[in-house]
């Protein structure tokens, strides 16, 4: 049976779930905030622990971003509130939002989430929905891999500047080898439009303009990436 995925541009799911914060309906209760639904294998388990905590460390930061964290596991509520309270007793980390139980997976067949890694519990997906319900993003992990958290956060505000600003924004932004932290100018649509842009912009050619956004949007992201590379 091929696997149904919520596509980017596509309005999320209707969904009625239960959570360890009470039952939640996606994505109506978070209209006007964006939300990251990932989902984890299992409960208990060493790889979904460091995660769990790798995101509960940085859940302000998706909150000053103005979205929510919402998990996912084929766990029953009993088993997420257990996997929470141990994490609290053997780290001191406070879990701050919701976990989806999907004993049946039932929501997971329907996010796309059962690969065929295993039919019974979820590979790491992430999905990114803005403010409207629409979904902006998928990323995909094999069980065997944590995610890497700070460029969850990274893609976050760069879809928010895209967004905000009404360009592209390159490889590695805001580190990248070309242009640095500048964005990437829509594509023209008239030939005069082609022309006026290479005066406009600084310019490759005229499908490649690039011009300045704000300073402090880009240093916002590179702080995530500072903590990847170690640098802070």
């Amino acid at each position: 049976m091929p696997i149904q995925i919520p596509a980017i541009g596509e309005r999320f799911p209707e969904l009625t779930v239960q959570t360890t914060h009470g039952v939640k309906k996606l994505p109506d209760d978070y209209r006007g905030k964006w939300f990251v639904l990932f989902s984890h294998p299992a409960d208990f388990t060493p790889v979904c622990t460091t995660e769990f905590i790798a995101f509960a460390k940085r859940y302000e930061e998706f909150r000053k971003l103005n979205a929510e964290l919402i998990g996912l596991s084929v766990d029953s509520t009993f088993s997420h509130i257990k996997w929470i309270e141990w994490i609290k007793e053997k780290f001191g980390i406070e879990i701050p939002f919701p976990v989806i139980a999907d004993p049946r997976g039932e929501v997971a067949t329907k996010l796309g989430m059962l690969h065929a890694q295993s039919r019974t519990h979820t590979v790491r997906a992430v999905f990114i929905v803005d403010p409207n319900g629409i979904v902006r993003a998928v990323l995909y992990y094999p069980q065997e891999i944590g995610r890497l958290v700070d460029e969850i956060l990274r893609l976050l505000k760069a879809l928010q500047v895209a967004d905000k600003y009404g360009v592209a924004l390159p490889a590695n932004w805001p580190n990248n080898e070309l242009i640095g932290e500048r964005a990437i100018v829509p594509p023209a649509t008239t030939i005069q439009e082609a022309k006026e842009r290479l005066q406009k912009y600084q310019c490759y050619d005229w499908w490649f303009c690039h011009r300045e956004i704000p300073r402090e949007e880009a240093e916002e992201a590179r702080k995530f990436l500072s903590r990847v590379s170690g640098s802070s």
